[in-house]
């Protein structure tokens, strides 16, 4: 039985902007999605036991069932081969948390033990990206750079084509966050689409918002190397309005992201695609950490707590 493991991430600056070679900063948590695969009689079988949002399965279902067809033709492997696919870990199946690259980096890696193959992380990088087309449609890279490679890391997509620049960055120590889940399944490729097209439609108002966020980018790299707790939440608020900006937030994530910044987090957004999916906020200190999270679940949501910053690597 192959074995794999990927992780999960939040994005600090610059999702939807990345996608369009904005640079970003994104950080794995220490929560990961695990799979276990072996050879079977017939087809490809998944069992799919994450924690997830009320219908998160159903709705990924056949974006996950192309994402694994994509990856076997990356890795070279026949598309009609069996296998019987398990899927777990404590990675809940939220969107916004990197749950589908978390996945495919995880598959990918059983994969490649269950039938003896020596495959790099590089290359399982590349399977995953290309099984990440599934639910992104143009997935900026950044979300299977995370969970395969672990760790906190500066992001910019190379549009023309060539490698992505991804830089290793460390900080002065971990650092508690609260990630609220709406409960909503968010379909990323839609929210990535919508975007590209009211970009095409107001390339003025866009890029006027896109240039702010890459100056928010520089100032967070600036402000996490400074370890600049405050500065960094400051702009994580600054990029949520920018999100909010290019129509990719919701009601929702507003409501969230307005109780943690009311219960004392340095700052707050929405992370992932948007339209559903999570909000993360920036809880420096046990304390902290569990005012903010109690109060989301209060109003009922799922919650769960972790750190960025964590060296996975």
């Amino acid at each position: 039985m192959g074995k794999g493991s990927g992780y999960g991430k939040v994005i600090l600056f610059g999702e939807h902007f990345v996608v369009h070679g904005v640079p970003g900063i994104v950080s794995a948590i220490d929560s990961t999605t695990d799979a276990e695969v072996k050879k079977a009689q017939s087809g490809i079988n998944v069992k799919d036991e994450r924690k997830t949002a009320k219908g998160y399965s159903e709705e990924k279902r056949l974006q996950q069932l192309e994402s694994i067809e994509r990856m076997l033709k990356a890795m070279g492997i026949d598309p009609k081969i069996a296998l019987d696919i398990w899927v777990g870990g404590t990675l809940p199946g939220f969107s916004g948390l990197g749950a589908s690259a978390a996945s495919s980096v995880a598959i990918a890696r059983a994969i490649a033990q269950e039938l003896n193959m020596k495959v790099a992380d590089e290359k399982i990088n590349q399977v995953a990206y290309e099984a990440e087309k599934a639910y992104a449609g143009n997935p900026s890279g950044i979300d299977n750079t995370a969970a395969t490679y672990g760790g906190l890391m500066w992001f910019r997509k190379n549009m023309a084509g060539g490698p992505d620049k991804v830089e290793h960055l460390s900080i002065e120590a971990p650092v508690e966050i609260v990630i609220g889940s709406t409960g909503k399944v968010a379909n990323t490729k839609a929210m990535v689409e919508g975007v590209a097209e009211r970009k095409r439609k107001n390339p003025q108002k866009y890029n006027t918002i896109f240039k702010r966020a890459e100056e928010l980018a520089y100032e967070g790299r600036a402000a996490l190397e400074f370890y600049n707790l405050k500065k960094i939440g400051e702009l994580m608020n600054e990029n949520h309005r920018l999100l909010q900006e290019i129509e990719v937030s919701s009601k929702e994530l507003d409501l969230l992201v307005d109780v943690a910044r009311k219960q004392g987090a340095y700052g707050a957004k929405l992370t992932g695609g948007g339209g559903g999916g999570c909000m993360t906020a920036l809880t420096p200190g046990k304390e902290l950490q569990g005012k903010v999270a109690n109060a989301i679940k209060n109003l009922g949501f799922e919650v769960l707590s972790t750190k960025i910053g964590v060296q996975t690597t």
